[in-house]
């Protein structure tokens, strides 16, 4: 992989303002920023549709014993299961776009994905409940308990596929990220200029 391009990988709770955030940094950093759109590249790149990649996204293999029995017992391609698919799929799409130029990638497990790339940077934003439900609430019209419900079922969702995915990681942990920033201390703007000032500190930025 090239060392010249730096990737910011950004990873969110639901409802923390993440997707705001790396939009809003791709567009003061100038660089191209993936989130859904990412799919729609799986898509291109791999030949599958895009309501087939759409379906499966972030969406783990069902179980460990399954993973160990396919390195026990390795199956042809048209074996391995639809999701599997379309996760080498996305794999082999991160790192072509990583290849061709700086940019931020929001979710798919992309800095595990990215490990080997000395110019990575890892990011985690959170924030608490009261704030994510207070955002979700404004942003999708849902209720305050519905909005509550939806940030724990597609947290867990995302921490499922992260932890499967990235094993030497744990979804959120200090750990596994170079930077976890609390949104809701601080507000979203001031969160893309930290991470812009931590970006210029690495000497990523000419």
């Amino acid at each position: 992989m090239s060392n010249n391009n730096y990737v910011i990988a950004i990873s969110r709770q639901y409802g923390s303002g993440g997707h705001e955030i790396g939009r809003k940094l791709a567009k003061k950093l100038g660089i191209k920023f993936y989130d859904k759109g990412l799919l729609a590249e799986i898509a291109k790149k791999s030949g599958m549709s895009q309501s087939l990649v759409e379906y499966y996204d972030e969406m783990p293999t069902k179980s460990l014993l399954f993973s160990l029995a396919m390195d026990a017992y390795p199956m042809s391609f048209a074996e391995v299961p639809l999701n599997q698919k379309v996760y080498q799929a996305q794999v082999e799409t991160i790192k072509s776009i990583a290849e061709e130029e700086p940019c931020i990638i929001i979710g798919r497990c992309a800095d595990s994905v990215l490990s080997d790339n000395p110019n990575l940077i890892s990011i985690f934003i959170h924030a608490d409940m009261e704030i994510k439900v207070e955002r979700v609430v404004e942003r999708d019209g849902l209720t305050r308990e519905k909005a509550r419900e939806k940030i724990l079922k597609t947290d867990r969702k995302r921490a499922s596929f992260y932890n499967f995915y990235a094993m030497d990681k744990k979804w959120g942990e200090a750990n596994s990220h170079d930077l976890t920033i609390n949104s809701g201390k601080i507000g979203i703007d001031e969160t893309v200029v930290l991470i812009y000032d931590y970006i210029k500190l690495r000497g990523l930025l000419k």
